[in-house]
């Protein structure tokens, strides 16, 4: 499975992300419940970085491609390393606002 994801990526430094999203991937908001409520993407799950430790077991059981987003990128970059250190396949989104081009 994860073959085929990494037959999405080619070459490039960047992933396909609409073709992660199209095969299925979960976006992570990580940013506070306060800033998701000001806006998000749409079908994003909030988990706030400093609780993502705790979520960890229940995103492994879903068996998707998790791709972090944040306010900036440097959050999700952090829980995009905590998730790959944990085993999962994870990409940084980077700036909500930035990623939801992709969703669309």
């Amino acid at each position: 499975m994860f073959r085929f994801f990494k037959s999405l990526l080619g070459n490039s430094t960047r992933p396909d992300y609409a073709a992660l999203l199209a095969a299925g991937a979960i976006v992570v908001d990580v940013r506070t419940p306060e800033e998701f409520r000001m806006g998000h993407i749409q079908q994003s799950v909030n988990i706030p970085l400093q609780t993502l430790s705790h979520k960890m077991g229940e995103l492994a059981k879903k068996k998707k491609v998790i791709i972090t987003v944040c306010r900036s990128g440097s959050r999700s970059g952090m829980a995009k390393n905590m998730l790959q250190r944990a085993g999962l396949e994870a990409y940084n989104g980077g700036a909500w606002t930035s990623f939801q081009q992709y969703t669309k």
